[in-house]
């Protein structure tokens, strides 16, 4: 069954859908990619447009459909050990000087497909060994907090990880997972994922020594910014950090926080 093409209407409604949910504001330029995206949802589901769809989503009977076009349109391109000067200044500067015996907690907030918080739990295991540290990786979509927590990736994704690391915590895989690697299940063990929306209250989950909040608030506007950080530092302990992208910055969006170095804020 064909469907009639993405009105700028049609557009506009499914923008403010994803802002109310997600937070993530979409520009007009963004038109060809919700298209691309959604239109084989809509295809398959014999819709004869996109508006059709908009309405089944929103509908009580289509929140399954909902949840996997919020997915569709919030999944992030990631990598490990992505800015690879944040988990230096988390070894050097925060692992070095955590004192023994007390728990060391990691959120990484929008964790994506996982080869973020399993970078953080390769470098908490070298660093910390059998410590107490447990790291807690949520994200909004389903499908890829899916994927994350099989911890199985293609092999073309190791050419970030070091090779220390790569020996160390992950498996290279054989006969018919040929061409893939697992994460170790002692490294998956420390890692707790979670569907969290950061633009809703968060459930109680107890405070963290550091906060991932990287290349997420690009997608916001302000006052979508100043929420989110704001429920994230209710989080934060007294001397923890929040670590955002490289390319953000929290000018105009608190003052609650002293930066470090560009990108690595502490809370006082």
């Amino acid at each position: 069954m064909s469907y009639s093409a993405l009105s700028d209407q049609e557009f506009a409604s499914i923008r403010q859908l994803i802002f109310e949910i997600a937070g993530i504001t979409l520009a007009a330029s963004k038109k060809p990619l919700v298209s691309g995206r959604l239109g084989k949802r809509v295809q398959q589901g014999g819709f004869a447009s996109f508006g059709e769809y908009h309405r089944h989503i929103i509908s009580r009977d289509g929140q399954t459909e909902l949840q996997i076009a919020v997915d569709l349109l919030t999944t992030n391109e990631t990598y490990f050990f992505r800015e690879h000067k944040h988990f230096d200044y988390l070894h050097q500067h925060l692992t070095q000087h955590h004192r023994r015996g007390a728990p060391f907690r990691v959120w990484s907030a929008a964790c994506s497909s996982g080869e973020e918080p399993y970078s953080i739990a390769m470098l908490l295991s070298n660093s910390l060994g059998e410590g107490d540290w447990e790291i807690l990786a949520s994200d909004l979509s389903t499908r890829v907090l899916e994927r994350a927590r099989s911890g199985h990736y293609a092999m073309e994704r190791t050419d970030k990880i070091p090779r220390e690391y790569l020996g160390k915590y992950c498996l290279k895989g054989i006969g018919s997972q040929e061409g893939t690697f697992l994460v170790e299940a002692k490294v998956r063990s420390r890692i707790q994922f979670m569907q969290i929306n950061l633009n809703r209250t968060l459930p109680k989950l107890g405070e963290f020594d550091v906060i991932f909040l990287r290349n997420v608030m690009i997608y916001f506007d302000m006052e979508t910014k100043r929420q989110v950080v704001s429920r994230l530092l209710g989080q934060l302990k007294p001397g923890g950090h929040l670590l955002i992208g490289h390319s953000e910055s929290l000018n105009g969006v608190t003052s609650d926080l002293e930066m470090i170095v560009p990108s690595v804020y502490r809370k006082p």
